[in-house]
């Protein structure tokens, strides 16, 4: 036994029965152990230490995942607006290009973007604000949509270029120049062989020969509305076939009763025929 390698002895007695019991231990066997204990509990608080701070780094990472989740539902939905708003805008320039004039309360629909919020902002409550927001817009879209088609339908452009010559109402006869008669439509002359186009969409209801008209097709808009085109030299449409504001019908001719080339165009509605010019733009 070295110098300082104390000995320690713990006596232990046991009763009812006077029993001694002596255990003897070198402090250098108490410095290990104390040293083994030390070690241990180092390594279980690091332990400990460690899964706490992995529990918070994963905490901290499903966090991340989460707000970056959020972040481009945001940029989605901020995407989708702004697809909305720019479709809505194309809408209401293609009613403008029809009508002539803007609809009222396109303005107020144009000025709907204002200014973006930044991505790191978002939140429920943006979320939902934009929801409402774009389902607002999507109604008044189609509601658009639904305008331009019923637009589509009247028949608001000229449909050939030329000259207007005799109009609406009462004339003389272009025949004898005496007598006077009703003229149910508008003249229009233009070289033989000009194209003439749809005033408006609808289908082809006739074409074909009918008296007075010579070759004729007839367009039904819809709605009890209905274009003549008289005069025709060809026709490039048959009966039930769709047609587009601006297609093609035929071309300018001078059959049937006609001094010349020239179109005899008219709009009826409910089948009595009213001044094709209360439809179209005015002329040049």
């Amino acid at each position: 036994m070295t110098r300082h390698d104390c000995l320690y002895a713990f006596v232990v007695s046991h009763k009812p029965r006077p029993r001694i019991h002596r255990i003897s231990i070198r402090s250098r066997h108490i410095k290990a152990l104390l040293c083994v204990f030390s070690v241990l509990f180092c390594a279980a608080f690091y332990g400990l230490y460690s899964l706490s701070q992995q529990a918070v780094q994963l905490r901290l990472k499903r966090d991340n995942n989460r707000l970056r989740m959020e972040n481009v539902n945001q940029r989605q939905l901020l995407n989708s607006l702004q697809t909305r708003i720019e479709a809505i805008e194309d809408a209401s320039r293609r009613l403008a290009d029809i009508s002539g004039v803007l609809e009222q309360g396109s303005e107020e629909v144009r000025g709907a973007g204002g200014p973006a919020l930044p991505v790191n902002q978002a939140s429920a409550a943006l979320t939902a604000i934009i929801e409402r927001r774009t389902s607002l817009l999507e109604r008044r879209l189609r509601m658009y949509e639904i305008l331009l088609l019923e637009r589509a339908k009247v028949p608001s452009i000229w449909p050939v270029q030329g000259e207007a010559t005799d109009g609406f109402g009462t004339r003389r006869n272009p025949f004898d120049g005496a007598l006077f008669e009703f003229h149910a439509g508008q003249d229009i002359a233009a070289p033989r062989g000009a194209p003439v186009m749809a005033a408006g969409s609808g289908t082809v209801a006739f074409a074909g020969v009918q008296s007075g008209y010579g070759q004729i097709v007839i367009v039904d808009h819809g709605g009890n509305v209905m274009t003549r085109y008289g005069h025709l030299l060809q026709i490039n449409v048959a009966v039930g076939q769709t047609v587009e504001r601006g297609e093609m019908l035929g071309r300018v001719g001078s059959t049937g009763r006609s001094t010349g080339p020239h179109l005899h165009y008219e709009v009826r509605i409910n089948d009595q025929p009213v001044n094709p010019k209360q439809y179209l733009p005015r002329e040049g």
